[in-house]
Protein backbone atom coordinates (compact mmCIF):
# COMPACT_ATOMS: atom_id res chain seq x y z
CA UNK A 1 0.00 0.00 0.00
CA UNK A 2 3.01 2.25 0.68
CA UNK A 3 4.57 1.53 -2.26
CA UNK A 4 1.56 2.16 -4.27
CA UNK A 5 1.16 5.75 -3.01
CA UNK A 6 4.70 6.69 -4.14
CA UNK A 7 4.38 5.36 -6.96
CA UNK A 8 1.23 7.38 -7.53
CA UNK A 9 2.47 10.51 -6.11
CA UNK A 10 5.79 10.65 -8.24
CA UNK A 11 3.42 10.27 -10.96
CA UNK A 12 1.47 13.35 -10.20
CA UNK A 13 4.39 15.37 -9.42
CA UNK A 14 6.10 14.35 -13.34
CA UNK A 15 2.23 15.12 -14.44
CA UNK A 16 2.13 18.46 -12.51
CA UNK A 17 6.12 19.37 -13.55
CA UNK A 18 5.24 18.46 -17.33
CA UNK A 19 2.05 20.83 -17.47
CA UNK A 20 3.69 23.50 -15.53
CA UNK A 21 6.80 23.76 -17.80
CA UNK A 22 4.28 23.47 -20.80
CA UNK A 23 2.89 26.59 -19.90
CA UNK A 24 5.99 28.39 -18.57
CA UNK A 25 6.63 32.23 -20.23
CA UNK A 26 9.76 31.00 -22.97
CA UNK A 27 12.60 32.96 -21.23
CA UNK A 28 14.03 35.43 -24.74
CA UNK A 29 17.47 34.11 -23.14
CA UNK A 30 20.71 33.57 -25.90
CA UNK A 31 21.55 29.69 -26.45
CA UNK A 32 25.42 30.27 -25.18
CA UNK A 33 27.69 33.17 -25.28
CA UNK A 34 28.95 33.21 -28.87
CA UNK A 35 25.10 33.77 -29.55
CA UNK A 36 25.79 37.48 -28.08
CA UNK A 37 27.98 38.21 -30.81
CA UNK A 38 27.00 41.08 -32.58
CA UNK A 39 24.23 43.71 -32.21
CA UNK A 40 26.44 45.81 -30.87
CA UNK A 41 25.03 49.54 -29.57
CA UNK A 42 25.27 52.42 -31.57
CA UNK A 43 25.92 55.38 -29.52
CA UNK A 44 25.60 59.48 -30.75
CA UNK A 45 28.63 61.28 -29.04
CA UNK A 46 27.44 64.86 -28.63
CA UNK A 47 30.37 66.75 -27.05
CA UNK A 48 33.53 65.03 -28.57
CA UNK A 49 33.49 67.44 -31.31
CA UNK A 50 33.40 71.37 -31.09
CA UNK A 51 31.12 71.41 -34.16
CA UNK A 52 27.77 70.38 -32.90
CA UNK A 53 26.29 70.56 -36.69
CA UNK A 54 27.90 67.15 -37.37
CA UNK A 55 25.85 63.90 -35.87
CA UNK A 56 28.62 61.38 -34.68
CA UNK A 57 27.67 58.00 -33.75
CA UNK A 58 30.23 55.47 -32.29
CA UNK A 59 29.39 51.55 -32.71
CA UNK A 60 30.55 50.32 -30.01
CA UNK A 61 32.27 46.46 -30.41
CA UNK A 62 33.20 46.46 -27.02
CA UNK A 63 29.91 45.45 -25.71
CA UNK A 64 30.82 41.98 -28.09
CA UNK A 65 31.11 39.01 -25.47
CA UNK A 66 35.37 38.91 -25.53
CA UNK A 67 35.23 42.53 -25.80
CA UNK A 68 35.95 43.62 -29.44
CA UNK A 69 35.19 43.44 -33.21
CA UNK A 70 37.31 40.71 -33.60
CA UNK A 71 34.74 38.58 -32.29
CA UNK A 72 32.94 38.73 -35.27
CA UNK A 73 35.74 37.31 -37.61
CA UNK A 74 36.73 34.91 -34.89
CA UNK A 75 33.13 33.24 -34.60
CA UNK A 76 32.84 33.40 -38.83
CA UNK A 77 36.17 31.78 -39.63
CA UNK A 78 35.76 29.22 -36.93
CA UNK A 79 32.30 27.86 -37.51
CA UNK A 80 33.16 28.28 -41.12
CA UNK A 81 36.04 25.64 -40.89
CA UNK A 82 33.79 23.96 -38.19
CA UNK A 83 31.05 23.01 -41.39
CA UNK A 84 33.47 21.85 -43.78
CA UNK A 85 35.75 19.87 -41.89
CA UNK A 86 38.90 21.65 -42.16
CA UNK A 87 38.94 21.59 -38.11
CA UNK A 88 37.24 19.23 -35.88
CA UNK A 89 36.54 19.02 -31.96
CA UNK A 90 39.64 18.35 -30.32
CA UNK A 91 41.55 19.45 -32.66
CA UNK A 92 44.35 22.96 -32.03
CA UNK A 93 43.75 26.11 -33.58
CA UNK A 94 46.80 28.17 -34.14
CA UNK A 95 47.07 32.19 -34.80
CA UNK A 96 49.24 34.91 -34.22
CA UNK A 97 47.10 38.18 -32.91
CA UNK A 98 48.26 41.27 -31.21
CA UNK A 99 45.49 40.32 -29.21
CA UNK A 100 41.80 40.69 -29.21
CA UNK A 101 41.49 38.26 -32.46
CA UNK A 102 42.89 36.13 -29.66
CA UNK A 103 40.82 36.40 -27.60
CA UNK A 104 38.08 35.94 -29.66
CA UNK A 105 39.27 32.91 -31.05
CA UNK A 106 40.06 31.73 -27.19
CA UNK A 107 36.49 32.10 -26.39
CA UNK A 108 34.88 30.29 -29.48
CA UNK A 109 37.72 27.79 -29.45
CA UNK A 110 36.53 26.86 -25.60
CA UNK A 111 32.75 26.85 -26.28
CA UNK A 112 33.64 24.20 -28.88
CA UNK A 113 35.97 22.18 -27.60
CA UNK A 114 39.11 23.07 -29.31
CA UNK A 115 42.25 23.70 -28.51
CA UNK A 116 43.99 26.89 -29.23
CA UNK A 117 47.35 28.67 -29.00
CA UNK A 118 47.82 32.42 -29.58
CA UNK A 119 51.49 33.68 -30.76
CA UNK A 120 51.96 37.37 -29.69
CA UNK A 121 54.41 39.94 -29.20
CA UNK A 122 55.60 42.36 -26.97
CA UNK A 123 53.14 45.13 -27.89
CA UNK A 124 50.19 42.79 -26.89
CA UNK A 125 48.46 44.23 -23.70
CA UNK A 126 49.04 41.98 -20.79
CA UNK A 127 45.33 41.73 -19.77
CA UNK A 128 44.65 40.46 -23.24
CA UNK A 129 46.98 37.68 -22.67
CA UNK A 130 45.53 37.24 -19.14
CA UNK A 131 42.06 36.85 -20.95
CA UNK A 132 43.17 34.48 -23.55
CA UNK A 133 44.96 31.99 -20.35
CA UNK A 134 41.94 32.90 -18.27
CA UNK A 135 39.68 30.91 -21.66
CA UNK A 136 42.42 28.27 -22.12
CA UNK A 137 44.70 29.07 -24.50
CA UNK A 138 48.34 28.59 -24.97
CA UNK A 139 49.83 32.00 -25.46
CA UNK A 140 53.68 32.18 -27.17
CA UNK A 141 55.26 35.22 -27.02
CA UNK A 142 57.89 36.05 -30.03
CA UNK A 143 60.72 38.51 -28.80
CA UNK A 144 62.14 39.66 -31.75
CA UNK A 145 60.89 40.87 -35.20
CA UNK A 146 61.90 39.52 -38.70
CA UNK A 147 62.93 42.50 -41.07
CA UNK A 148 61.81 44.53 -38.75
CA UNK A 149 58.60 43.35 -38.36
CA UNK A 150 56.73 41.59 -35.46
CA UNK A 151 53.92 40.85 -37.08
CA UNK A 152 56.43 38.44 -39.88
CA UNK A 153 58.08 37.22 -37.15
CA UNK A 154 54.55 35.91 -35.56
CA UNK A 155 53.60 34.26 -38.91
CA UNK A 156 56.90 32.17 -39.25
CA UNK A 157 56.33 31.31 -35.70
CA UNK A 158 52.83 29.88 -36.74
CA UNK A 159 53.96 28.07 -39.34
CA UNK A 160 56.43 26.41 -37.15
CA UNK A 161 53.69 24.83 -34.93
CA UNK A 162 51.68 23.68 -37.70
CA UNK A 163 54.44 21.83 -38.91
CA UNK A 164 54.47 20.47 -35.30
CA UNK A 165 51.17 20.05 -33.91
CA UNK A 166 48.89 17.10 -35.39
CA UNK A 167 45.49 18.21 -36.31
CA UNK A 168 46.11 21.56 -36.18
CA UNK A 169 44.59 24.56 -38.11
CA UNK A 170 45.53 28.30 -38.75
CA UNK A 171 42.30 30.24 -39.89
CA UNK A 172 44.70 33.64 -41.09
CA UNK A 173 43.08 36.30 -40.45
CA UNK A 174 45.36 38.23 -42.64
CA UNK A 175 43.88 36.37 -45.85
CA UNK A 176 40.34 34.43 -44.56
CA UNK A 177 37.57 35.69 -46.75
CA UNK A 178 35.82 34.99 -43.34
CA UNK A 179 37.00 37.90 -41.95
CA UNK A 180 35.45 40.77 -44.32
CA UNK A 181 32.53 38.51 -45.04
CA UNK A 182 31.63 38.55 -40.75
CA UNK A 183 31.45 42.70 -41.15
CA UNK A 184 29.79 42.19 -44.69
CA UNK A 185 27.00 39.77 -42.76
CA UNK A 186 27.14 41.74 -39.01
CA UNK A 187 28.53 45.14 -38.54
CA UNK A 188 28.15 47.16 -41.38
CA UNK A 189 24.39 45.10 -42.06
CA UNK A 190 23.25 46.61 -38.52
CA UNK A 191 24.98 50.44 -39.06
CA UNK A 192 22.68 50.77 -42.22
CA UNK A 193 19.28 49.43 -40.52
CA UNK A 194 19.93 51.89 -37.76
CA UNK A 195 20.43 54.45 -39.97
CA UNK A 196 17.95 53.74 -42.81
CA UNK A 197 20.64 53.52 -45.18
CA UNK A 198 21.64 57.66 -44.60
CA UNK A 199 24.87 58.02 -43.56
CA UNK A 200 27.31 60.27 -44.88
CA UNK A 201 31.10 58.92 -43.58
CA UNK A 202 32.40 55.67 -41.96
CA UNK A 203 35.35 55.95 -40.16
CA UNK A 204 36.88 52.27 -39.76
CA UNK A 205 40.86 51.31 -37.90
CA UNK A 206 42.46 49.06 -40.30
CA UNK A 207 44.90 46.33 -39.71
CA UNK A 208 44.03 43.22 -41.64
CA UNK A 209 41.83 45.64 -43.28
CA UNK A 210 38.79 43.04 -42.66
CA UNK A 211 36.59 45.34 -41.13
CA UNK A 212 37.12 48.14 -43.59
CA UNK A 213 36.70 45.35 -46.40
CA UNK A 214 33.12 43.95 -45.61
CA UNK A 215 31.75 47.42 -44.63
CA UNK A 216 32.86 48.95 -48.02
CA UNK A 217 32.01 45.76 -49.90
CA UNK A 218 27.93 46.18 -48.32
CA UNK A 219 27.55 50.17 -48.42
CA UNK A 220 29.23 49.21 -52.65
CA UNK A 221 26.61 46.49 -53.07
CA UNK A 222 23.84 48.22 -51.58
CA UNK A 223 24.31 51.47 -54.12
CA UNK A 224 25.04 53.79 -50.85
CA UNK A 225 26.75 57.17 -51.44
CA UNK A 226 28.83 56.40 -48.00
CA UNK A 227 32.34 57.72 -48.20
CA UNK A 228 34.73 54.85 -45.95
CA UNK A 229 37.73 56.82 -44.47
CA UNK A 230 40.25 53.94 -43.34
CA UNK A 231 42.23 55.20 -40.71
CA UNK A 232 45.77 53.91 -40.48
CA UNK A 233 48.78 54.27 -38.67
CA UNK A 234 52.06 55.67 -38.71
CA UNK A 235 54.69 53.79 -39.53
CA UNK A 236 52.06 51.11 -41.05
CA UNK A 237 53.16 49.40 -44.25
CA UNK A 238 49.41 49.41 -45.31
CA UNK A 239 48.52 51.57 -48.53
CA UNK A 240 52.02 52.26 -49.56
CA UNK A 241 53.13 53.17 -46.15
CA UNK A 242 56.78 52.92 -44.94
CA UNK A 243 57.41 50.90 -41.86
CA UNK A 244 57.82 52.38 -38.33
CA UNK A 245 57.83 51.94 -34.96
CA UNK A 246 54.39 51.91 -33.53
CA UNK A 247 53.48 50.79 -29.98
CA UNK A 248 49.43 51.04 -30.63
CA UNK A 249 48.11 47.66 -31.25
CA UNK A 250 45.10 46.87 -33.33
CA UNK A 251 45.56 49.42 -35.69
CA UNK A 252 48.26 49.67 -38.90
CA UNK A 253 50.44 47.00 -39.74
CA UNK A 254 54.38 46.12 -40.14
CA UNK A 255 53.84 43.00 -42.96
CA UNK A 256 51.26 43.57 -45.74
CA UNK A 257 48.17 41.03 -45.03
CA UNK A 258 46.96 39.06 -48.00
CA UNK A 259 43.73 40.57 -47.70
CA UNK A 260 44.80 44.56 -47.61
CA UNK A 261 46.80 43.99 -51.16
CA UNK A 262 45.49 46.20 -53.66
CA UNK A 263 42.39 47.48 -51.68
CA UNK A 264 41.24 51.19 -51.50
CA UNK A 265 38.76 53.24 -49.93
CA UNK A 266 37.31 56.87 -50.21
CA UNK A 267 40.52 58.44 -48.14
CA UNK A 268 43.19 57.40 -45.96
CA UNK A 269 44.07 59.14 -42.77
CA UNK A 270 47.05 58.40 -40.62
CA UNK A 271 47.39 59.09 -37.11
CA UNK A 272 50.53 58.73 -34.72
CA UNK A 273 50.62 56.64 -30.93
CA UNK A 274 49.98 59.93 -29.45
CA UNK A 275 47.00 60.84 -31.33
CA UNK A 276 45.46 57.74 -30.48
CA UNK A 277 46.41 58.71 -26.55
CA UNK A 278 44.64 61.97 -27.13
CA UNK A 279 41.78 60.54 -28.81
CA UNK A 280 41.32 57.97 -25.98
CA UNK A 281 41.97 61.25 -23.42
CA UNK A 282 39.37 62.91 -24.99
CA UNK A 283 36.37 59.99 -25.04
CA UNK A 284 37.03 59.82 -21.28
CA UNK A 285 36.94 63.53 -20.84
CA UNK A 286 34.10 64.47 -22.91
CA UNK A 287 31.73 61.59 -23.48
CA UNK A 288 32.41 59.67 -20.07
CA UNK A 289 33.65 56.50 -22.35
CA UNK A 290 36.72 54.40 -21.92
CA UNK A 291 38.15 53.42 -25.54
CA UNK A 292 40.59 51.30 -27.01
CA UNK A 293 44.32 52.81 -28.66
CA UNK A 294 42.56 52.41 -32.55
CA UNK A 295 39.40 54.20 -31.62
CA UNK A 296 41.19 57.03 -29.75
CA UNK A 297 42.68 57.60 -33.40
CA UNK A 298 39.94 57.18 -35.22
CA UNK A 299 37.91 59.48 -33.11
CA UNK A 300 40.67 62.11 -34.01
CA UNK A 301 40.83 61.86 -37.25
CA UNK A 302 36.93 63.04 -37.10
CA UNK A 303 38.03 65.61 -35.20
CA UNK A 304 40.52 66.79 -37.69
CA UNK A 305 37.96 66.95 -40.66
CA UNK A 306 35.74 68.82 -38.36
CA UNK A 307 34.91 71.83 -41.29
CA UNK A 308 34.75 68.99 -44.33
CA UNK A 309 32.23 67.20 -42.10
CA UNK A 310 29.76 70.04 -41.15
CA UNK A 311 26.26 69.06 -41.31
CA UNK A 312 26.62 65.79 -41.87
CA UNK A 313 26.01 61.92 -40.49
CA UNK A 314 29.07 60.03 -39.33
CA UNK A 315 29.80 56.75 -37.75
CA UNK A 316 32.60 55.50 -35.73
CA UNK A 317 33.56 52.00 -35.28
CA UNK A 318 35.09 51.47 -32.14
CA UNK A 319 36.77 48.38 -32.19
CA UNK A 320 37.19 47.70 -28.49
CA UNK A 321 37.37 49.30 -24.92
CA UNK A 322 39.90 51.37 -22.80
CA UNK A 323 39.62 48.95 -19.71
CA UNK A 324 42.38 46.99 -21.94
CA UNK A 325 44.65 49.68 -22.61
CA UNK A 326 44.88 51.44 -18.61
CA UNK A 327 48.15 50.14 -18.33
CA UNK A 328 49.51 52.21 -21.52
CA UNK A 329 47.34 54.79 -22.75
CA UNK A 330 45.93 55.75 -19.54
CA UNK A 331 49.04 55.69 -17.88
CA UNK A 332 50.52 59.11 -17.73
CA UNK A 333 54.14 57.58 -16.96
CA UNK A 334 53.89 55.13 -19.73
CA UNK A 335 52.85 57.30 -22.08
CA UNK A 336 55.83 59.66 -21.17
CA UNK A 337 58.50 56.59 -20.89
CA UNK A 338 57.54 55.04 -24.40
CA UNK A 339 56.10 58.03 -26.35
CA UNK A 340 58.19 61.10 -24.56
CA UNK A 341 55.24 63.00 -24.04
CA UNK A 342 54.38 64.76 -20.80
CA UNK A 343 51.06 64.47 -18.97
CA UNK A 344 50.99 68.52 -19.38
CA UNK A 345 50.99 68.19 -22.70
CA UNK A 346 48.52 65.19 -23.36
CA UNK A 347 45.95 67.52 -21.89
CA UNK A 348 46.86 70.52 -24.22
CA UNK A 349 46.37 68.51 -26.99
CA UNK A 350 42.85 67.25 -26.30
CA UNK A 351 42.21 71.27 -27.18
CA UNK A 352 44.67 71.99 -29.75
CA UNK A 353 43.91 71.36 -33.30
CA UNK A 354 43.57 67.48 -33.73
CA UNK A 355 46.27 65.61 -35.84
CA UNK A 356 49.82 67.54 -36.50
CA UNK A 357 49.36 66.20 -39.78
CA UNK A 358 46.11 65.37 -41.26
CA UNK A 359 45.60 64.20 -45.53
CA UNK A 360 45.57 61.18 -47.45
CA UNK A 361 48.24 58.43 -47.66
Amino acid sequence: MIATTSTTNQFDSLIAFAHRDHNRHQVASADGILECVGETPLVRLRRYLDDSSIELHAKLEAANPGGSAKDRPALQMLVHALNTGDVRRGHTVVESSSGNMGIGLAQACRFHGLKFICVVDPHAQPQNLAIMRALGAKVIRIEKPVNGSYLAARLERVQELLRKIPNSYWPNQYANRQNPIAHYEGTIREIDAATGGDLDYLFIATSSTGTAQGCRDYLQHHHRSTKVIAVDANGSVLFGGSPGKRLIPGIGAGHLPALARDQTFDDVVRVSDIDCVVGCRRAASREAMLVGGSAGGVLEVIRSMESELRGKRCVAILHDSGTRYLDTVFNDHWVESALGVTPDVVLAKMSAPALSLHGAA
